[in-house]
C-alpha cells in the first residue's frame, strides 16, 4: 500500500462503538490460520471457496483465483450488468533458494518485508512431506563487529534453521522453492481488536465474501455480484488482472487494507488520519471513479456507517491498479480497512471495522439497477 493523503468528510470522522462483543468470525479465524504466500494460495483459498459454496455459486480458475456467483434478483432487467467485489487472498512469505552443506536454508522474500521484521522469528515451512519447523537466524550480536551493529539488517544475510545436522539431511526435508510463512497465531485483544499475521490481506478476501453473503440472503441485487478471493496481488496482480479480464464486470470495487493512523510516528498531514474504529476508508484519486465514491459515501452515510476518505495522487499499491484498465477500462473503487504494523507477523485491526466494510459493499450493491451508470 502506498501512503497517502486524506481528508475526512462530514459524518466520516466519528468512531464506531468499540467491542460490540460479537468475537472473531470463525471464517476470518479460519482464513487467518490458512498458509498461503503468493503463488502458493491453496489452503486459504479452498477455506474461501467451501464457505463461498454454502450461498452462491463458487469456482476457481487456473491461477489459483476463488470466485463465487451472486445472481441478480429475478426479473431483474439489469441482471446482465456484474459487480465485482475483490480482494486478495495471499500474504507475504519466505521461498528457499539455496540450502547449504550446513544444513542452512537461505531464501529470498516473497513480497515486501522490513528484513529486521524477519530477525529471530520462527517460521513454518510447506513441503511435500509436510509442515518443517524453523527459525530465522543471523550472527549474534555479540559477534558482530561495531561496523556491523550499526548496519539494518539486511534478508541476504539472513537464514532459516530447521535442526539439520547438514546439507544431505536438510535436503531430505526441504526442497528449493518451498515456501516459509512466521509462526504466528490470531490473538484477541481488549476492545474488539485482533492482531494475526495475513490481515494483509485475508480481511479484504473476508471482506468481499461476507458482502456476498449478506447479497445473497438479501435475495440478490439489481446486477449480479461476483466475488472475488484474487492470488499474487503481492506480487503481480496475477489474480486480479487475469479474473477482471475473465469476468468483464461492469463495476468493481476493491477491498484492501490501509495504513490506521493513530500509531507512534504515523503523520496524519501525509497519511490522512484513519484512527481503528474510524470505519472503513473509502479511496478517492486519480485512477478510481467518482461516481462509485461517491455512491460508496452516500450509502455510508444513509446507513450511518462511520467512515474516513484517503486521496490517491498515483497508483494505490492495491488490485485496483490492475482492475480498472482491464479491456476496454472498469470503473473501480477502493474500500479499505485500516490495520496497524502492515506486513508483520503482529498486523492489528478493530473488527468493528471489517463488519462495517463488509456491509458498506452490500448496501451499495444493493443500491444498484438498470439506470445505474458510473461513466464519466
Amino acid at each position: 500500500m502506498s501512503p497517502s493523503a486524506a481528508a475526512p468528510k462530514k459524518g466520516g470522522a466519528r468512531k464506531q462503538r468499540r467491542g460490540r462483543g460479537k468475537g472473531v468470525p470463525p471464517l476470518l479465524l479460519e482464513l487467518l490460520a490458512a498458509r498461503g504466500p503468493s503463488g502458493y494460495e491453496h489452503a486459504p483459498a479452498q477455506v474461501w471457496r467451501e464457505a463461498a459454496s454454502k450461498f452462491a455459486s463458487a469456482s476457481v480458475d487456473v491461477v489459483g483465483t476463488p470466485r463465487a456467483i451472486v445472481a441478480a434478483r429475478h426479473g431483474d432487467q439489469s441482471a446482465s450488468r456484474r459487480l465485482l467485489v475483490m480482494g486478495h487472498i495471499d500474504e507475504i512469505g519466505l521461498i528457499v533458494t539455496h540450502i547449504d552443506d550446513d544444513g542452512y536454508l537461505w531464501f529470498r522474500a516473497v513480497g515486501g518485508w522490513d528484513a529486521q521484521i524477519l530477525v529471530g522469528q520462527r517460521v513454518i515451512l510447506d513441503t511435500d512431506g509436510g509442515t518443517v519447523p524453523g527459525v530465522v537466524g543471523k550472527k549474534p550480536i555479540h559477534l558482530l563487529r561495531d561496523e556491523e551493529r550499526k548496519k539494518v539488517a539486511d534478508i541476504r544475510e539472513l537464514h532459516i534453521d530447521i535442526g539439520a545436522s547438514d546439507g544431505e539431511e536438510a535436503l531430505t526435508r526441504v526442497r528449493i522453492g518451498d515456501v516459509a510463512v512466521i509462526d504466528s497465531q490470531p490473538i484477541e485483544l481488549p476492545n474488539g481488536r485482533l492482531t494475526s499475521r495475513a490481515l494483509d490481506n485475508r480481511l479484504g478476501s473476508f471482506v468481499a465474501l461476507e458482502a456476498a453473503r449478506i447479497v445473497a440472503e438479501a435475495g440478490g441485487a439489481g446486477w449480479e455480484l461476483a466475488a472475488v478471493a484474487a492470488a499474487q496481488e503481492e506480487t503481480t496482480f496475477g489474480g486480479s488482472r487475469t479474473s477482471a479480464f475473465a469476468l468483464e464486470p461492469d463495476a468493481a470495487i476493491v477491498v484492501d487494507v490501509t495504513h490506521a493512523t493513530d500509531a507512534p510516528g504515523i503523520d496524519v498531514k501525509e497519511a490522512g488520519k484513519h484512527e481503528l474504529g474510524s470505519g472503513p476508508v473509502i479511496t478517492r484519486g486519480s485512477n478510481l471513479n467518482q461516481g462509485l465514491f461517491e455512491l460508496l459515501c452516500q450509502t455510508a452515510e444513509s446507513e450511518r456507517i462511520p467512515f474516513t476518505i484517503e486521496a490517491s495522487a498515483r497508483a494505490t499499491g492495491t488490485d485496483a491498479d490492475a482492475v480498472h484498465i482491464s479491456r476496454g477500462g472498469v470503473p473501480t473503487g477502493l474500500v479499505s480497512i485500516p490495520i496497524r504494523y502492515m506486513h508483520s507477523p503482529v498486523e492489528l485491526v478493530q473488527l468493528d471495522d471489517v463488519d462495517a466494510s463488509a456491509r458498506l459493499i452490500a448496501a451499495a450493491a444493493l443500491r444498484l439497477d438498470g439506470k445505474t451508470s458510473f461513466a464519466r
